[in-house]
């Protein structure tokens, strides 16, 4: 179901409200089940584990948080399980599993980068090709931004989560919420 024409400002949908804050809780929540199962992400083996159980968790939450808006559950929650495992395992190989600030920010835009592209294409097949390039785009500044707001408030991510906390999970509700209220219309739902 196409939706990508021009929207008039009124035509806009608005930020997806109390559901969305969801997706902040489900960052803490998803991290710890994937860190618990897959244990710290120091090899490449526990960042694609947790990374997918991670994602899928927190999909499942944005999906249902969204309203119909992100297209079918199914696809949604597949493609982000297997972007954000590749890319978390990609990202933190890449940084040497390192946790300074630096290094979770450059985890972040790589990790952000495969989540934003496998979702983004999700979006894009359903007809959405302003949303998709959108929120392919954002996830890895968002990503980044997030991992800094987390490392800065003091969490210990010595313990090499498969996430970040709850700081960056704000950040990125806040963030990725106005996103969808910029870019996609009121009236659009997929079952």
């Amino acid at each position: 179901m196409p939706h990508d024409s021009q929207q008039a400002p009124s035509e806009r949908r608005p930020f997806p409200g109390w559901p969305w804050v969801a997706v902040a809780l489900a960052f803490p929540v998803a991290g710890y089940i994937g860190w618990t199962i897959s244990g710290p992400v120091d090899t490449v083996a526990p960042a694609l584990i947790g990374g997918a159980i991670t994602a899928a968790g927190l999909a499942a939450v944005q999906w249902w948080a969204a309203k119909g808006v992100l297209g079918r559950p199914g696809a949604w929650i597949c493609a982000s399980a297997a972007g954000y495992a590749a890319g978390l395992a990609a990202g933190a190989a890449l940084v040497g599993y390192h946790t300074d600030l630096g290094s979770l920010a450059l985890m972040g835009l790589v990790s952000g980068a495969f989540l934003g592209a496998a979702q983004g294409l999700v979006l894009a097949r359903q007809g959405d090709t302003r949303l998709a390039a959108a929120w392919a785009a954002a996830m890895p500044v968002l990503f980044a931004l997030a991992w800094g707001a987390t490392t800065v408030i003091g969490v210990s991510v010595e313990n090499q989560f498969t996430v970040f906390g709850a700081a960056g999970a704000i950040l990125f509700m806040l963030l990725s919420g106005l996103l969808l209220a910029r870019f996609t219309p009121s009236s659009t739902r997929v079952a």
